[in-house]
């Protein structure tokens, strides 16, 4: 401890730097791993969401449909002249983290099942 710190100053600064450490680990544990295996669609023309194509893969989870949203990639980008017309089974690994209710998925790998 710095002889011109008092207690109170000393432990504040400690505080603050658990609260930062904490904070920081918590962020980078927002994105999971995910390996989701479900139907590949174009999110405009199938599920009639929004105003331009975009990647979703339906998966049940728990005996639910849930809708993952691929983020725009070249791995992504490869997909959807596959899947705008016609849905197609696939695996897909990648991280996935939730924002706004949605659950948003950046691939690192699409295999047609």
């Amino acid at each position: 401890m710095n002889p011109t710190m008092n207690k109170s100053t000393w432990l504040t600064s400690i505080i603050t730097a658990l609260a930062i450490a904490f904070s920081a680990a918590f962020a980078l544990a927002a994105d999971e791993k995910v390996s989701v295996t479900g139907e590949a669609k174009c999110g405009k023309c199938q599920l009639k969401e929004g105003k331009e194509c975009h990647n979703v893969i339906q998966a049940k989870k728990d005996g639910k449909t849930v809708n993952y949203y691929l983020e725009d990639n070249d791995v992504s980008k490869s997909l959807h002249g596959k899947v705008c017309a016609q849905s197609q089974k696939v695996t897909v690994s990648g991280t996935v983290k939730e924002t706004d209710g949605k659950l948003l998925l950046t691939a690192t790998k699409i295999h047609p099942e």
